[in-house]
């Protein structure tokens, strides 16, 4: 692990904990590298970043739960999103070490969103073309002129 990429995994943590969100990827920040903070807190109220390094996902399992998700690059915008249950995630830490980690329930659906955003795939990709197109034209309407 390079200090370039520890010092993105610095930032992303820092800019996470100061828009309160559940998560970010590396591409919030500017910064093109495979790096995404989650929060894995049981609790939405609370956070506990976790900076993953290198994230992949090795595993789905479950019933698909559909549950509203949203980005701070569409502020205000949520959609409904179906995600498998459970998750299992590898992902470097910040010496380098390799961890696998097994969530459920909303830490699972953060790991599952921050993940996709590193492999390029934005969370209304997941919606059907009428849901997103949808989605996106609510969202024009509520921005300021």
């Amino acid at each position: 692990m390079d200090e370039a990429l520890r010092a993105i995994g610095e930032r992303l943590r820092a800019a996470a904990d100061a828009a309160g969100a559940y998560g970010l990827a590396a591409v919030h920040i500017g910064a093109v590298a495979p790096v995404a903070v989650i929060s894995t807190a049981a609790d939405p109220d609370k956070r506990n970043y976790l900076v993953l390094f290198n994230p992949e996902i090795l595993s789905l399992d479950g019933d698909a739960v559909e549950a509203p998700e949203g980005s701070v690059s569409m502020p205000g915008l949520q959609a409904p999103v179906s995600r498998p249950h459970r998750v299992r995630i590898a992902y470097d830490d910040e010496m380098g070490t390799r961890h696998v980690s097994d969530l459920e329930a909303l830490p699972a659906r953060i790991a599952q969103h921050e993940i996709d955003q590193v492999n390029g795939i934005f969370f209304l990709e997941r919606l059907s073309r009428l849901k997103r197109d949808m989605a996106i034209k609510r969202w024009k309407k509520s921005q300021p002129a």
